[in-house]
């Protein structure tokens, strides 16, 4: 298992396409995926499970991984937070 912290960089925060975009890229992968901010912890695998999170543009999340293919996801998800979910904001 690996964790890893990520800032929400992207001015929206974890809205619809951010969060579609997350659990597209984790979904690729056969590791399980759990995202904890405020509290909560849910399947980042989980497009309601993540909205349910309203996480913020500042907020730091939890990114945690269990499975085969824990780095290679970890390395896809961290990446698409450094591209601020390709929003270029």
């Amino acid at each position: 298992m690996i964790e890893r912290e990520l800032l929400i960089a992207n001015k929206l925060g974890l809205h619809a396409r951010a969060t579609a975009k997350l659990v597209q890229v984790l979904s690729a992968f056969r590791s399980n995926a759990t995202l904890v901010a405020k509290g909560r912890e849910v399947n980042a695998k989980s497009i309601m499970g993540v909205m349910l999170l309203a996480a913020g543009h500042g907020t730091t999340v939890l990114l945690r991984l269990e499975g085969e293919d824990e780095d290679a996801a970890m390395d896809a998800a961290a990446a698409l937070f450094e591209r601020k979910f390709d929003e270029g904001s």
